[in-house]
């Protein structure tokens, strides 16, 4: 069988690896040339072409066209994998009408009992905490999510799901692909983790990613946050609403600036075409056990996990052992110890993140990942991290080489600490090593690979010095 896959952003790429993974042909695409192809690892015997505009990479089953879409090769293939990014564009449109998605063609994993965990922060902890507490009942477990979050992205849980026989498919749904996974994903339930300030230049304003949250939870049975501030909310939007309401309006989609109307029914799955009349909430709050995870913000987490897995039948005696062993998500918060120093680590890359770590405990220092240039928004972590008043800031590159913006930004607000730069590893490092006699310090922002590195290195020092 022949894919195309078009976008080849961190999803595409990862979806073009899924389909050679299970010996498809794929057409990969996309209209931009400047795309870092080295995680396809591509062999070098591949066959270049290059012209003005466009340029071809060939090999024996896998064709790439960056700067040019070829509908033709697009057409004539059996189904077709869109980036998220391009969701209800009119390209999209054409292909969901003319029943190519690879939703639409595959469709196994539709008849699957499907979760969705979803919101700012803690969506990657949760779904390890439910995926180990499920797997501890016996039961079967498909995890994934969004590609850009570590997971191998939506297609490959399409394709799985396809090769063997699971009991329940869990999903990491980013907040930036809400539409795109109600579509290609039947929930029955959702969880949501938090609503926060991360992604504003996608959703404009927390109204608006509020709103999207409340249109994917629809028809759903969704687990919230007892203390939620939009609870009252969701509750009347969930069971009092009619889809109709939602059908007739134009909305503006989350991921481009296409407005649809009249069409918007090709985007609608099953369960929304049906109505909410499934729609049914219920409350979580901070789980009291033993955990070995840090922070109010894992007990929620846990809260969440221990809640969904309640309401599946999952016995209370293998949730309190899942959970009082379940250890910290790679990348995710951590605590070592080096001399007289307890080190905070792990990627928290918006405000309301790290706020949640700074309101529990001061450090003397933080360091801070720095985000990409047109992410604003996160850049506010730095505010959040200066009202804290640590003695002193260490910004290094994260996500991207910005430690001037950042440099900027605490210098307009207003710090009065010291600032310092890690331009790499080992400078950061030093920085630590300099700092290892205070009481504690926060590693954190954006950069979730830089973070891993820093933590590898962190692992092995306190290894020696135990």
């Amino acid at each position: 069988m022949r894919a195309a896959v078009i976008g080849l952003g961190v999803e595409g790429k990862k979806a073009t690896m899924a389909f050679l993974k299970n010996n498809w042909n794929v057409y990969a695409t996309d209209l931009k040339t400047d795309i870092d192809l080295e995680d396809l690892e591509l062999p070098l015997d591949n066959s270049f072409f290059i012209n003005e505009n466009a340029i071809t990479i060939s090999t024996n089953n896998l064709i790439i066209d960056l700067g040019y879409n070829d509908i033709e090769t697009i057409d004539s293939c059996d189904a077709v994998m869109l980036s998220p990014s391009m969701w209800k564009t009119e390209l999209a449109m054409d292909i969901v009408s003319s029943g190519n998605h690879i939703s639409d063609f595959l469709t196994k994993h539709k008849n699957i009992p499907t979760i969705g965990i979803t919101g700012t922060n803690g969506k990657t902890t949760t779904v390890h905490m439910l995926k180990e507490i499920l797997e501890n009942s016996g039961k079967k477990v498909l995890v994934g999510g969004n590609a850009g979050g570590g997971f191998n992205g939506y297609c490959d849980i399409i394709l799985e799901a396809e090769n063997e026989d699971y009991d329940i498919i869990l999903i990491e749904v980013c907040d930036m692909t809400l539409s795109y996974c109600d579509y290609c994903f039947d929930f029955d339930l959702i969880g949501l983790t938090n609503i926060g300030n991360d992604h504003m230049d996608v959703h404009e304003s927390l109204e608006n990613y509020k709103s999207k949250v409340i249109k994917f939870s629809n028809g759903k049975k969704t687990f919230l946050d007892k203390n939620l501030n939009y609870y009252d909310e969701f509750e009347n939007n969930l069971i009092n609403q009619e889809l109709d309401d939602n059908k007739s309006e134009k909305v503006l989609d989350d991921e481009s600036e296409s407005i649809m109307d009249e069409d918007e029914n090709l985007f609608l799955n099953d369960n929304e075409i049906e109505s909410n009349k499934n729609s049914e909430i219920f409350s979580y709050d901070e789980y009291l056990g033993e955990l070995k995870v840090f922070g109010k913000f894992n007990r929620l987490n846990a809260g969440l996990a221990s809640s969904i897995a309640t309401y599946l039948g999952v016995s209370g005696d293998v949730i309190v052992n899942t959970l009082k062993n379940f250890k910290p998500v790679e990348g995710r918060l951590k605590i070592f110890e080096l001399n007289d120093s307890k080190i905070f680590i792990g990627k928290t890359d918006n405000s309301d993140a790290v706020k949640s770590l700074l309101d529990e405990k001061y450090f003397y220092a933080a360091f801070v990942g720095t985000p990409r240039v047109n992410e604003k928004h996160r850049f506010d972590i730095l505010n959040t991290v200066a009202n804290s008043n640590p003695e002193v800031i260490v910004l290094f590159p994260g996500l991207d080489d910005t430690v001037d913006h950042g440099l900027y930004r605490l210098k307009s607000i207003g710090y009065e600490g010291r600032i310092e730069v890690a331009n790499n590893l080992d400078e950061i490092i030093g920085f630590i090593a300099e700092y290892s006699h205070e009481d504690a310090i926060f590693i954190g922002g954006n950069g979730q690979e830089k973070i891993i590195e820093i933590q590898e290195r962190l692992k092995a020092l306190s290894d020696i010095c135990d």
